[in-house]
């Protein structure tokens, strides 16, 4: 069993013994909600986009965001009741749903594989083979960085034990030693692609384009939702994704705004280039490809036996009802 799907497991068992009952009268009369997200991220701009501009609001929301610090401990809150949503991979939800948990993912927030392959300005780069052999910084497992990557060398004949030599550091870290000349490649997700950038490093592998749409981030739920909770929330999200898509300064300047301690030209670029290799879903909609593209990944490192049934899985009434707002 792989250490995701140990975790995973330990993690719905616990969560399952404190689970309450929501009551839809009690949420009738107050419509407040709490939504716990794996981190303070970039990825997560929609969610920033939809609180900062008010979208929440004008949902008749009270939304209290909570950062839960790993995508366990946000899903554990939905799965146990004390958060009605939570954003993370949708990989969590996928292996928590095949354990018998409750839960789905009821609207998009990260559309492409969000992770660059990064080198020193004078490393030659025509293809993935030439990272054989390499020093390689990456963030420790289980990530979906070093999982993509992992994925990447063994569709290109080579094994990441052997061929390869990653240096696994804490997920956020990896600029420290990449700039360090510790490795002459890094496998990094925004805004440490950025930051690397800034100091003269190059990018030479983008997995947004080489995969296309791909479900990274997700709203996940318990089924028994309230329902009318639930379709504000993705109404929400859906109102940011096409502000962001209609207004580019606009999104950077609340990306500074959540980001105050990193640099503001380091923040532009990263918020630019996920807008530009389609990070950033247009909609709330998760296609099927999207989501078999995503758990392809995970199946191939045997942290999923099976892909999850999109129909099931993907609360697909939360999504088309929001397509349609005016």
């Amino acid at each position: 069993m792989s250490l995701l799907n140990r975790i995973a497991g330990a993690m719905l068992a616990s969560a399952l013994l404190v689970a309450p009952t929501w009551t839809e009268k009690a949420w009738a009369e107050n419509k407040k909600v709490v939504l716990s997200q794996a981190f303070q991220s970039m990825l997560y701009l929609p969610l920033y986009v939809a609180i900062d501009e008010g979208f929440f609001t004008q949902q008749g929301l009270d939304l209290t965001k909570e950062t839960a610090g790993a995508p366990t401990v946000a899903l554990s809150a939905v799965i146990s009741g004390s958060a009605q949503f939570s954003i993370h991979g949708p990989e969590w939800t996928a292996i928590a749903a095949s354990k018998g948990a409750p839960v789905g993912i009821i609207a998009n927030v990260v559309n492409g594989a969000a992770v660059w392959i990064a080198t020193s300005p004078d490393f030659k780069f025509e293809s993935v083979k030439d990272l054989k052999g390499q020093k390689i910084v990456t963030g420790l497992m289980p990530t979906t960085s070093t999982s993509l990557l992992m994925k990447l060398l063994k569709e290109n004949g080579m094994d990441a034990k052997s061929d390869v030599d990653m240096i696994q550091v804490a997920i956020g870290s990896e600029p420290g030693p990449f700039l360090a000349k510790q490795a002459n490649v890094a496998v990094m997700y925004e805004p440490g692609l950025d930051q690397a950038v800034a100091k003269g490093m190059k990018v030479v592998f983008g997995f947004p384009k080489s995969y296309g749409p791909y479900a990274f981030s997700a709203v996940t739920a318990r089924k028994d939702v309230d329902p009318d909770l639930a379709q504000r929330v993705v109404n929400g999200m859906e109102m940011a994704m096409r502000f962001m898509a209609g207004n580019e300064a606009k999104t950077v300047e609340i990306a500074k705004k959540e980001f105050p301690t990193l640099d503001p030209a380091v923040v532009e670029a990263a918020v630019k280039r996920m807008l530009a290799d389609g990070v950033y879903p247009a909609s709330v909609d998760i296609s099927p490809e999207a989501l078999k593209v995503a758990m392809d990944t995970q199946v191939a490192l045997g942290n999923l036996a099976a892909q999850p049934d999109y129909k099931s899985f993907v609360v697909k009434t939360y999504i088309d009802q929001a397509l349609t707002l005016k």
